[in-house]
């Protein structure tokens, strides 16, 4: 049963990336689309949708925020301008934020004396990168996008997360800003202490995280997690529930840039977002009954193949 749910998800998806591939990508501003798929309005949203779907499904396998796959691979094999991509990858991962918030802090696995200053560097931070992707060349763009992309995918294929990390001793920033507290493990009902450490380091990196999730669009909850769990020591399920936290926070920022900017269109934004988020309530099920370690090797090969195809466009722009 694992195996054929595996394959009823990655069959799928490796034959709708191969016809799109086989599409040829017109993304740059005065090149139309070919007349036999633009001759219909409705032929590429509904392509979107269902392309979100997939993404949605495997982005919960993979355990990253499904803007980090939309953004590359939408502009990879899609004619849509990058700005309007990046803006709609904004909105996708904060729809997904903003209604698993709530839950999360009911929980008490997300906590806001340990989100909120980091939301509020990342917030601020991800307005100077949304003008700043916005102002840049689409090429340096790409280029930017693919180097990001090819490093997102070293990191996940790399990443080893601590359940509960140990802290001898907190510094005076995270004692003054109250990071501090008892942590209940949902699995187990054991009551835990816990405390940030390195939090000036862990603010300071939150800074960058800020500046790239505006300006590429992508979320930030792939790196949120690896900082907040291994850089300031928070339990690493506390860690994901306040990275969706901090996410909801930083991209409400970028997306007012973008939006302001008219660079979010309700034809492509609505069934990206209602595709993204069936498939990943659809992930959540599957989940069960799926060994997600090889859907993470699929996720991690089209994260290369995305990032490398943005990277060849850009480069390929100035020769």
């Amino acid at each position: 049963m694992n195996r054929n749910a595996a394959l009823c998800i990655m069959i799928p998806v490796l034959l709708l990336i191969l016809c799109l591939a086989a599409v040829p990508c017109h993304a740059q501003a005065g090149q139309p689309a070919p007349l036999a798929l633009s001759a219909q309005w409705w032929f590429w949203p509904l392509l979107l949708g269902l392309f979100s779907f997939f993404i949605g499904l495997l982005a919960v396998f993979a355990g990253i925020g499904g803007g980090v796959l939309f953004v590359p691979l939408t502009s990879a094999f899609f004619p849509f301008h990058l700005d309007f991509v990046r803006g709609t990858g904004l909105l996708i991962a904060l729809a997904g934020a903003l209604a698993a918030c709530p839950s999360l802090l009911r929980a008490n696995l997300a906590h806001l004396r340990l989100g909120l200053p980091p939301a509020l560097v990342a917030s601020t931070c991800s307005i100077v990168g949304a003008c700043l992707g916005l102002a840049l060349p689409a090429a340096v763009v790409r280029i930017s996008l693919g180097c990001l992309i090819l490093g997102v995918a070293g990191l996940t294929y790399a990443s080893r997360s601590a359940l509960h990390p140990a802290v001898t001793r907190q510094d005076g920033l995270a004692l003054a800003l109250g990071m501090h507290g008892m942590f209940t493990e949902p699995a187990t009902g054991a009551c835990l202490p816990w405390q940030a450490q390195r939090t000036a380091l862990g603010l300071f990196l939150f800074c960058f995280i800020g500046v790239a999730a505006g300006m590429f669009g992508l979320g930030a909850g792939w790196a949120n997690v690896p900082v907040l769990n291994l850089v300031m020591a928070a339990p690493f399920k506390m860690a994901v529930g306040t990275s969706t936290l901090v996410l909801s926070i930083t991209d409400t920022s970028a997306v007012w840039i973008y939006l302001y900017e008219g660079c979010i269109l309700p034809l492509m934004a609505v069934p990206a977002v209602l595709g993204l988020m069936s498939g990943a309530l659809l992930g959540v099920r599957l989940m069960v009954k799926t060994r997600p370690e090889r859907i993470r090797l699929v996720v991690i090969a089209m994260l290369v193949l995305a990032g490398a195809r943005s990277l060849l466009s850009g480069v390929m722009h100035y020769l």
